[in-house]
């Protein structure tokens, strides 16, 4: 890690992270609605990297556009993503250290899912961006799951595999089920990731058992540039969608996804989903009137003076 006296700006540059040189795709129509109206929101993400967000007039469903193409990302994940949040927060966020934090997140849900996993008899559980397994080995002591853990980070696997998890090491875009099927699916702390949340979303729908256990949660991302005050400060390179409750709703409407349970983390910077399989509203989309308010509510966030006590 750099030295502590550096300045975050320092840190990141030391990285020596070229963002602007990656091969990278521009997508004329939105991932949820199909539209082709975009509103740009901001030219720069938090870390300072030439990244624009822009936002769907339609849907309001935000996104990196360009975004980086599929193997940008997945060199990104294997050499940067890790030592580019060290520089962000001034402290080394590996595949070892994280799991501290990740013990904490596995009692969280475990909280939020025992209703449900308690009166389930050892089901096939798929971790979609698992990590170092350390959530699905908490899941296997707790509620006796059979777990596969499914991630593109190699050294986050290989932490996982020591835990005698099964383990695929790939971008969930690119991995082919062949098949399998699972009872419980988990896509913790990963969606806003994706490069595909629609394809992906459709591919978890096929694959799980029509009596199953689908979870996931959100980095909500009008928390996000509310607490700080800052659009920028909530849109990353490491998170092509910055979704929104509205958002995430049709997009799990549109699969076939029905939520039984919503969970604010407490925090409030998350937003977790419990959901069984349901037919698919393929039509579905947020309230005009919420995609109105939201786009109102971002220009207020950008030219207003920001509110005493808000960090900057």
């Amino acid at each position: 890690m750099p030295a502590a006296t550096d300045t975050r700006a320092d840190r990141i540059a030391q990285l020596g992270y070229d963002y602007a040189s990656q091969e990278k795709n521009f997508f004329p129509a939105c991932n949820l609605c199909g539209a082709d109206q975009w509103t740009v929101l901001t030219h720069r993400d938090r870390y300072g990297f030439p990244a624009p967000a822009t936002a769907c007039g339609e849907c309001g469903l935000t996104v990196l556009n360009p975004r980086m193409t599929l193997r940008a990302y997945g060199h990104f994940y294997e050499r940067t993503y890790r030592p580019l949040v060290s520089a962000y927060h001034g402290r080394l966020i590996d595949a070892a250290t994280v799991q501290a934090e990740q013990r904490l997140y596995s009692v969280e849900m475990e909280t939020l899912l025992a209703p449900y996993l308690d009166a389930m008899k050892e089901p096939s559980f798929l971790d979609v961006g698992g990590s170092t397994g350390v959530v699905a080995a908490h899941f296997r002591r707790r509620f006796g799951v059979r777990a596969t853990v499914l991630d593109p980070a190699p050294e986050e696997i290989a932490e996982a595999e020591a835990l005698k998890i099964e383990t695929i090491t790939a971008l969930v875009e690119e991995w082919e089920p062949a098949g399998r099927r699972f009872e419980v699916i988990g896509m913790f702390q990963t969606i806003d990731h994706l490069l595909d949340v629609s394809a992906t979303l459709r591919k978890l729908r096929e694959i799980i058992t029509p009596d199953g256990l689908f979870v996931v949660d959100i980095v909500d991302f009008r928390a996000a540039y509310l607490k700080r005050w800052s659009v920028e400060e909530a849109v990353k390179i490491d998170h092509p969608y910055s979704l929104t409750e509205e958002t995430t709703e049709a997009y799990l409407a549109r699969a076939g996804f029905r939520p039984v349970r919503k969970d604010y983390s407490a925090d409030h910077h998350l937003v977790a989903y419990v959901c069984r399989p349901c037919e698919p509203q393929p039509d579905a989309l947020p309230p005009r009137e919420s995609v109105e308010r939201f786009f109102r509510e971002l220009r207020y966030v950008q030219n207003a003076p920001r509110p005493s006590g808000v960090p900057g």
